[in-house]
């Protein structure tokens, strides 16, 4: 097949073409801008140009697949139509390549790609060579977001936006949390809700969801569905190589992937114990000035947030805690805003930058920052400030914000992570 992916920088369509060519596929693609991800598909033979106007679509393509983050009003969207070349969205297009598989899908509201990335340690320390899709770099996978592998087991990241995971025909589902997200794309908490249960019931009937049944959202939505389910809390909180009682958790359902699939629980409890991390979750990216550690995360949800600077309090103790973060898109802010400003209170201080604007189309309101710090201030408990653009933030930590042992957490899904990587020189 002759494929062509729109937006194929992206973290999951960028492994679906990786994938794609190394079963023999010719992929080509385009995005609207350079990245490591990029650099890596070009090293494998794909072809990715930065002009999106249409003109690079080939015109004999056998399949069009885009991003979620492509308007159907988009140029390339729009000339693969009058081509007639079938098209279909990046999750689509995953569930139909990977429906021959026995798939375990990771979804929830929080903590998928880590635990995408626990389950790949263990399933390849056992030996079982899955074929895996995840949200993030693993240093399992050689620093890929993607695997290869020659058995029927599929291990991929879904997720829930836009009812994406849908498209997918799960064996195993592990649900990690479901305390909302995205409503910009769902109407209420009951909406949100249904996506989760209509994506459990596409289980087979010999099928099993995997969850917290302590975590009251994941009772609800297990409960209505029509699958069976095991509860983890009861098993041991396996020990790993990061901080964090959330990674903890996310570790249980591993183990019960592990129980699932019949492996041995020591191998796997040793598997997990070796678990270093992923990359842009609670990545240590290096040192600078007096032992100053910055470390870099993608926690963009008030839950997330607090769970991350939680988790570098538990590891670096008495240490001032400076967190910068990025609101990611007015609509989530200002949706879980009351959260948001309770959510830095084991920092000492905090700094908010301007808004990531990720989805303009979709933005009606815009937040107030100035009040926001001011809330998060009074929320929080701790010191905050406004810090305007990325490069003036960079100029504020550089001449008199930071201290001698600092920890420096950058925060946020945007592009707060070329700050991080610009202050260690990576």
């Amino acid at each position: 097949m002759k494929i062509y992916c729109s937006g194929i920088g992206g973290i999951g369509l960028s492994a679906y073409a990786a994938l794609q060519q190394s079963r023999g596929q010719s992929v080509s693609g385009s995005d609207h801008t350079e990245s490591a991800l990029i650099a890596d598909l070009r090293s494998q033979g794909i072809t990715v140009t930065l002009a999106q106007d249409g003109s690079a679509v080939p015109k004999d393509a056998d399949l069009f697949v885009y991003s979620e983050a492509i308007p159907a009003d988009a140029p390339e969207r729009l000339r693969a139509t009058e081509l007639k070349i079938p098209n279909q969205s990046y999750f689509a297009a995953l569930g139909d390549l990977s429906r021959e598989y026995r798939v375990v899908a990771v979804c929830g509201t929080h903590g998928k790609s880590s635990t995408t990335a626990m389950s790949a340690r263990v399933l390849l320390e056992a030996g079982l060579d899955p074929t895996i899709i995840v949200g993030t770099k693993l240093r399992e996978l050689g620093g890929r977001n993607w695997r290869k592998g020659t058995s029927d087991l599929f291990l991929l990241e879904a997720c829930e936006y836009r009812r994406s995971f849908l498209h997918l025909s799960p064996d195993i589902i592990l649900l990690t949390t479901a305390d909302g997200d995205h409503f910009d794309a769902f109407r209420s908490m009951e909406d949100y809700r249904q996506a989760f249960i209509d994506f459990i019931d596409l289980l087979p009937a010999d099928g099993v969801v995997l969850t917290h049944m302590g975590d009251s959202d994941c009772a609800v939505i297990v409960q209505q569905a029509h699958r069976r389910n095991v509860d983890v809390d009861g098993l041991p909180l396996p020990m790993l190589s990061v901080p964090g009682a959330h990674m903890r958790r996310n570790a249980q359902l591993v183990l019960g992937l592990s129980d699932a699939l019949a492996l041995d629980r020591d191998t796997t409890q040793r598997a997990l114990k070796g678990y270093a991390g992923c990359w842009r979750r609670m990545e240590v990216k290096g040192t600078i000035g007096d032992d100053i550690i910055i470390v870099d995360d993608y926690g963009h949800h008030p839950t997330e947030v607090r769970a991350t600077i939680e988790a570098l309090r538990e590891a670096y103790g008495k240490r001032r805690i400076v967190v910068v973060f990025q609101p990611h898109m007015h609509d989530r802010t200002l949706k879980l805003y009351g959260a948001f400003t309770k959510a830095f209170s084991s920092a000492d201080l905090v700094i908010i930058t301007d808004v990531y604007e990720a989805r303009k189309d979709v933005e009606t309101a815009r937040v107030d920052l100035k009040k926001f710090v001011q809330d998060i201030e009074k929320g929080s408990g701790v010191s905050a400030l406004l810090g305007g653009s990325l490069g003036a933030v960079e100029q504020r930590l550089r001449s008199d914000l930071l201290q001698p042992h600092d920890v420096l957490l950058f925060l946020g899904a945007g592009d707060i992570t070329n700050l991080a990587s610009g202050l260690v020189g990576t």
